[in-house]
Formats: C-alpha cells, structure tokens, sequence
C-alpha cells in the first residue's frame, strides 16, 4: 500500500557541528522529480556536498548531504519536500487513486503589491528579503524611483502557502513590511485578474537598447570575469562501461544551483536518470557520475545526440546566468539573464541575491523591471536595473559585475 507520509522525506540531523544534514526521498518517480527537488533546495540557500540517487523508473531513492543556514526553517523545508514528491498512491497498484492527480497543476492566484515609501540604500533588498522569508514569489516587478526621492514598488507575487486572499495573510504580510520599512510607507495588495497580468507582460522580443550579443551563450575563449577554460566543465559519455545505459560524467567547480541546473537541463532534454552519484571536494570542485536513459528507456546511441546534450550541458553549467553592465548613456544599466525551464519557471532567488549584490556594494537602484524575453530562440528572465549615476562613480564596473556574480554562485 506504499509508506507512510511521513517517512517520504526525512532529515537526520548532523551528529556533530559543521558536518551536513542528511535528507532522504523515497516516493514514486516522475520526469522531473530531482529537478523539482533541487530547485527547492536552491530557494532555501542550501549547500549540497553529497548527492545518491536510483531509480527502477516506478519508484525513486535519493539522499542528499546539505548545509543550511542557522536561519534554515527544517519543518518548512520538509513540507515543500513532500509537497513535491508524487503521491504513494500511484505507484502502489491502485486505479482508483485521486483523479486530481491527473490533472495539470492550476495555475497559482497572482497579486499585486503596492508600495510607497522613502528611498534608501538597500531598501529594495529588504523588501525582497521580507517577501521571500514569507514564501512570496516575485513573478514581475517595476521599481521606480521620482525626483522628491520617493520609491513606487509594484510587485506582482503569488503566494507558496496560497492564503494570500485572505486578510489575516495580507495583514501578516503588511506587518512584516512595517517592521523592515518603518511607519512612513503606504502598502496596499489585491489580486489581479489574467488581464492584468497579461498587460504586465514585457514583449518577448529584446528591446533595441540589448542585443543577443550582450546575453550570448556561447562560451568565449575566456569564461566569466577572465577565468580560464581550465576552470570550466569537462563532461564526457560513455557507453560500454553498462549494457543499458549511457555514463555522463562531470567534473566542474561547484556553485549554489549546480546540481539545479544539471537536473532542468536533463528534465529539458527528457532524459531520465537510472542512477547517481555526485560529491564536492574540498568544497570547491564537483565530481558527479550519471547513468541516464533516454525517454524511451534506451542508452543515447546517436552521436549527434550526444554532442548536442554535452554541448547544452557545457554551456548551462559554465555559465548558468548571464550578467552585464552596460552604460545607457549617462546612466549605468546593470543586465541579468536567467534561462527559464520549458516548464516556464525560472531559477528562484535571483533577485533577491542581485539586490543584496547591490546593497553590499552601497549602490542605490534607481528603476528595476523583470520581464521575459526570448534571447537566441530561448526564452530568459531578464532584470534590468537602472543604477543611481552619482553611486556609480564610485564602483567601477567590472567589480560590479564581479559581486552580482559571485553572489548569484555563492562564491562570497
């Protein structure tokens, strides 16, 4: 009849200071699942150092090895953990479990948040911080900033807990916003029907002041801020080391969202993994061995194949986001691409991590705006943050561009 839904996620604590969390899966399998998985533990900051998983394409074990932050809500954690597992009902040879299983997820309530308030350094850091310590998702954002130095926030969020409807929700909300903004500040939050929401949408072109040139993925002969290609993946397919199935083996510095952006990539290409392994050394490189099979169960044979998913597995893993700063004129643009899944759901926490980037450089944003664009026949989720001239001067470029990414890697 399956396990008990408690025992489907479950977290050992670690038996001294320092060593890992160790947290176990054990649920049916789905397309998709560690991916789903990670992009959890990325939201919630977590560090994986060991990562084991197997699967027989029914039912699915994994254990991962992660560190948290002394902040780190464990029940909370668990409860999204579970939340994304398959229910043991569809693995257990029952054909009368819910059919709302089979249905595709409704799409979350989306609401608008409005904010007004007095500027200041770091201010829309602190408002990003509030919301994602509330499980608010920013889906869209526009910021401006008018002469008299008064801030306009308009937020387009939707709600992890879906309570956001209910006034006791919206009042929790507006409280914790008190407190981070003081007493001086208007808020006000409603939600939003698909017509709004629609209007909010940005054009799915790049407007003419970016070209595809500015966010390319391709990999130039010098990764990121100058390193070596020496630093970049090495990643290579094997198929006679098992009968059944095609070895990917990967061996790249590790960064916050690794393991994240090796699974979407898979999950894009509609591959599933009978068996894994993946470790960091010295907190600093990432060996990762993959046994994966095609969707129709079937080793990748085709070397074209091959070369098109180790080329897509390079360029992900090498550069995962695209960051630019850019002069608009006068003023200083700072850009942020992020490749979103077919899924549609893009990398969480990125701009929460690039605003905190700007706090820690003192630098005041003067307009910022997410919007989705298609950058070379993929769709991206592109920030744009129009800095304040006068800060500007003070930081030079590159070591702009350097702190937003080593933040976005968590190499701080």
């Amino acid at each position: 009849m399956g396990i008990l839904h408690d025992d489907v996620v479950l977290l050992k604590s670690p038996e001294k200071e320092g060593d890992p969390t160790v947290i176990t899966v054990n649920c049916p399998d789905k397309l998709g699942l560690a991916n789903d998985l990670c992009r959890i533990l990325l939201f919630f900051e977590f560090n994986i150092s060991r990562v084991d998983f197997a699967t027989d394409g029914k039912w699915c074990y994994i254990v991962l090895w992660v560190v948290g932050k002394p902040t780190t809500k464990w029940g909370l954690v668990k409860k999204r953990l579970v939340a994304a597992c398959p229910s043991c009902y569809s693995a257990s040879g029952i054909s009368y479990y819910r059919a709302e299983l089979l249905q595709p997820p409704k799409p979350p309530d989306v609401f608008l948040l409005k904010l007004c308030s007095h500027d200041r350094s770091g201010l829309l850091h602190d408002i990003t911080e509030v919301l994602c310590e509330l499980e608010l998702n920013i889906q869209r954002v526009k910021v401006s900033t008018t002469p008299d130095g008064k801030v306009l926030d308009l937020f387009f969020i939707t709600d992890t807990r879906e309570l956001l409807h209910t006034k006791k929700r919206q009042e929790d909300t507006k409280e914790h916003l008190r407190v981070t903004l003081g007493d001086a500040f208007i808020c006000d939050i409603e939600k939003v029907g698909l017509e709004v929401t629609a209007c909010s949408q940005a054009s799915p072109y790049l407007p003419s002041a970016i070209t595809d040139e500015t966010f390319s993925f391709e990999i130039p002969e010098k990764h990121h801020n100058g390193t070596s290609l020496t630093n970049c993946p090495s990643i290579t397919m094997d198929n006679y080391l098992s009968p059944s199935h095609t070895l990917v083996q990967i061996v790249c510095r590790d960064y916050r969202g690794l393991l994240y952006d090796l699974m979407r990539t898979l999950k894009d290409y509609n591959i599933q993994i009978s068996y894994g392994r993946g470790t960091t050394k010295q907190k600093k490189n990432c060996e990762i061995d993959l046994f994966i099979v095609q969707a129709d169960g079937k080793k990748i044979v085709d070397s074209s194949k091959q070369s098109a998913l180790c080329s897509r597995l390079f360029k992900e893993l090498a550069r995962p986001l695209r960051v630019a700063v850019v002069s608009r004129g006068p003023d200083t643009e700072l850009l942020v691409a992020n490749p979103v899944e077919l899924s549609g759901r893009g990398r969480p926490r990125v701009f929460y991590d690039v605003t905190l980037a700007l706090k820690m450089l003192n630098l005041c944003i003067f307009s910022a705006e997410i919007g989705r664009h298609v950058i070379e026949h993929r769709e991206c989720e592109v920030y744009r943050f129009l800095l304040q001239e006068g800060d500007c001067l003070s930081v030079p470029r590159h070591k702009i561009e350097e702190r937003v990414w080593n933040t976005l890697m968590g190499w701080e």
